[in-house]
């Protein structure tokens, strides 16, 4: 059997790699990897706002779940199930190694390894969000989602530092950085959407083309008379 903190990343690992968003779009028929990224966000553009809150709450489960069995077997290091998760999560073993972004397992692990730690940290990131989405979006143009990481990670370390979890906050947010880095690099291949234009009807498109003539063939009957 494995040492305890290998057992504790290697299954958390293979829970991370089990992407709600994929395993949704599939069961739909589709692949959402092919437009967009698996995650809360990506699966609320496709598929609208109960499939993204269903797949966010999975996401998050198997963070929670990880930590669980981190707790269990390697309580003083519930890091490495913050690591095996969201790793898992951004590099799928069973879907290509092409998962989404981290942050639903992550948040899943912390609310369970450092829960003040996260109730702050996302309690900022919430109150961030709505107003530079009204005051600098236009502007700036960027996502929300990102900007409110980075102004609510600072005040997320001081938490962490006294009330816990930093080594699980630095994990997670190194391997979600990783992500990022490798999404702007090389983004993902986006499928082309199928034309919606419609054939035109008119006389000219409808009518075939006529069929060339056959050129006449000389006639050589009147040459060979004597």
């Amino acid at each position: 059997m494995l040492a305890p903190p290998l057992f504790v990343v290697a299954m958390s690992y293979l829970l991370g790699s089990l992407v709600a968003g994929v395993l949704y779009s599939r069961a739909r028929g589709e692949d959402i990897r092919g437009r967009d990224l698996p995650g809360g966000s990506g699966t609320y553009r496709q598929y609208g706002r109960r499939a993204a809150l269903m797949v966010t709450a999975l996401d998050m489960l198997k963070g929670a779940l990880a930590a669980l069995l981190a707790l269990a077997l390697t309580p003083e290091a519930t890091w490495l199930a913050v690591l095996g998760v969201v790793l898992g999560h951004c590099y799928p073993v069973f879907f290509r190694f092409r998962g989404g972004g981290g942050i639903a397992p992550l948040l899943g692990a912390l609310l369970v390894a450092a829960p003040l730690t996260l109730l702050g940290t996302l309690g900022t990131a919430l109150l961030v969000i709505p107003l530079y989405r009204r005051f600098l979006q236009a502007r700036l143009k960027l996502n929300a989602v990102p900007v409110a990481t980075v102004v609510a990670l600072p005040l997320g370390l001081l938490l962490a530092g006294r009330f816990g979890g930093l080594a699980d906050l630095l994990v997670g947010g190194a391997v979600m950085a990783l992500r990022a880095a490798h999404l702007l690099i090389r983004p993902p291949v986006r499928e082309a959407q199928p034309s919606t234009t419609q054939p035109s009807t008119t006389q000219s498109s409808t009518t075939p083309p006529a069929s060339p003539q056959p050129e006449p063939r000389p006639d050589t009957r009147a040459a060979n008379r004597p």
